[in-house]
Parts: structure tokens; sequence; C-alpha cells
């Protein structure tokens, strides 16, 4: 599966308000199910953003922002079946100095939750009447 980037500032805005919220150590990702609005390619719509607050750095927010997404990138490179979603991933302060591994262990971990909440394919009953 491919990551893709989450465009515009009103999707990732209506992601913060409306998604899921999961949080590991290192990072929260905020996620809802599907595809953006404007897309129609299936897939893993991925948005970054960490807080001022976090550091003061834009150099040092910048690393903890590409730490985080080459994790998630390199988990679904190896994934088959993941349901579209759109994600907005947040490092927290952890995720620069933590080892790389272990954020990957935490990204693996929230696609187990993802991969979880995939809605089953319905099965087509056969009707009674018919013997």
């Amino acid at each position: 599966m491919k990551l893709l980037r989450l465009k515009g500032r009103k999707t990732s805005e209506q992601l913060l308000r409306k998604g899921m919220a999961w949080k590991g150590k290192h990072l929260t990702i905020r996620w809802l199910p599907g595809i953006p609005r404007i897309e129609t390619k299936e897939g893993l719509y991925l948005g970054t953003f960490a807080s001022g607050k976090l550091n003061d750095s834009a150099v040092t927010r910048n690393r903890m922002r590409r730490r985080c997404r080459e994790a998630l990138r390199l988990a679904v490179q190896t994934e088959e079946h993941l349901p579209s979603a759109q994600l907005l991933v947040s490092p927290r302060s952890s995720s620069l100095h933590v080892p790389f591994r272990d954020l990957q262990q935490e990204v693996r971990t929230f696609l187990s939750v993802l991969r979880a909440c995939q809605p089953t394919p319905r099965r087509n009953s056969p009707s009674a009447g018919s013997s």
C-alpha cells in the first residue's frame, strides 16, 4: 500500500475535530476511516504537524515529523490489506531521541488497531425462497 499526502487546511481541521485519537508513547495519531472528499484514490492519506510548543527549533520539529513519516512509510510498505484512512500524525518530544525501531513498533501497533476497525465485507446470503 502507498502513502498519499493529506492536503488542505480544512481537511486537517476536520480531522482534528472529528477524528479518533490513538496515543502512543512517542506519537499521537488522529484518524478517520475513508478518503478525503477531494481525492479518489484508495490508500492512507498522511499529514503531520508539530506544535511550536514541542520545540523552539523548526529544524528539530521537522526532523521529528520526518522520522514519524518514515516509520509509517516503512510499516505500510509491508502491509497489503489496510483500509483507506486519513491520518494526522503528531510527534511527541521523545520521538527525536528514541531508537527508530521503537517508533516503528508503535506504528505497527497503530496499524493493528486500524486493521481491527476495518469494516468486514458483507456476504451475500442466498435468498430464503430458492432451494
